[in-house]
């Protein structure tokens, strides 16, 4: 598929205020299951599934900018994605994420 078969989409999710109280929420955006997380003042989004063994991340928590992972205990840079040393896996996938007057939105890019 080429280049221009590829379009980003930014879908409304949920609101700050929820996000605050809850610190994590669970979303489907594009068909993907992702996280929203607010993360030390900032709001990151992230894939549900571990990359490691797709363990369901919203069982997880945040600590320190870290996301646990509730089946191995790796955790992921909420900054970046990396995961902890010594585990064999591809960085946690994040997206794009940006609060308006309206709430929170993430950036998907479909095909």
């Amino acid at each position: 598929m080429d280049d221009e078969a590829v379009r980003s989409t930014c879908t409304l999710v949920c609101d700050l205020d929820r996000l605050k109280t809850e610190t994590m929420v669970r979303v489907r955006v594009g068909g993907l299951d992702m996280l929203v997380i607010w993360n030390e003042g900032e709001v990151v989004a992230c894939d549900r599934a571990c990359p490691h063994e797709q363990a369901d991340l919203g069982l997880g928590q945040v600590k320190a900018g870290r996301l646990y992972c509730p089946r191995h205990a790796a955790s992921f840079d909420l900054r970046d994605g990396t995961i902890s040393s010594g585990w064999p896996s591809s960085p946690l996938r994040l997206y794009p994420a940006r609060v308006t007057a309206e709430g929170i939105s993430i950036e998907v890019q479909q095909r």
